[in-house]
């Protein structure tokens, strides 16, 4: 089993964090046999354990602060206005540099690729980012960053960003075929009633 953490801040993107939580949650090995235990472990992580409000106002609890998180095999970091604030928030920075020392995958969905390059994980790869928001995605950043202004999501091995809000959900997709197996993710897409977009 597999824990996926979802990095929660104010003003995070309600789909890009939860999009990607559902193809995670749903997806099941194929012939793992009734009463298999499922191949992900989904939490959510904070700077405090105190509600979240999200874009447009519902808060979320989460199920640990920075301090309490436990290792994460895959770390996913939300965009949405928040990040305008957060990529200034050491100790968010801090905390995704730490878990990438030994997570299998830190991804960013839509701006939270900003909160990627300012604590240094895009240095000399490929990634891309929200259409809307690239430029200052692209300002914030160091100059090292190859960008990709036209891929829906981007896969750098131990690094994948993807671009805006559903396009994080073929992300995550595609980080499901590829850590248990595309028969995996595509019986999730089926069961999530998504048409799956394959091609980054």
């Amino acid at each position: 089993m597999r824990t996926v953490g979802v990095l929660l801040f104010p003003g995070f993107e309600p789909l890009d964090a939860f999009g990607p939580v559902e193809a995670f949650a749903i997806a099941e090995i194929p012939d793992a046999g009734e009463g298999a235990p499922p191949p992900f472990r989904v939490l959510t992580v904070a700077e405090a354990i105190a509600p979240v409000a999200m874009r447009g106002g519902p808060r979320v609890v989460p199920d640990h602060d920075l301090a309490s998180a436990p290792a994460l095999d895959v770390l996913l970091v939300p965009g949405g206005p928040g990040t305008r604030r957060e990529v200034k928030n050491a100790a968010l920075v801090e905390f995704i540099r730490r878990q990438a020392r030994q997570a299998q995958v830190v991804a960013s969905i839509c701006t939270g690729a900003a909160l990627l390059g300012v604590a240094g994980l895009l240095s000399e790869r490929e990634a891309t980012t929200n259409r809307r928001a690239f430029d200052w995605v692209v300002s914030t950043c160091p100059g090292d960053i190859r960008w990709n202004r036209t891929a829906r999501w981007v896969d750098q091995g131990p690094v994948v960003t993807s671009a805006g809000v559903s396009a994080g959900t073929d992300m995550a997709l595609h980080l499901v075929a590829r850590l248990i197996g595309s028969t995996a993710a595509e019986a999730a897409a089926k069961r999530m009633e998504y048409r799956w977009e394959r091609e980054g």
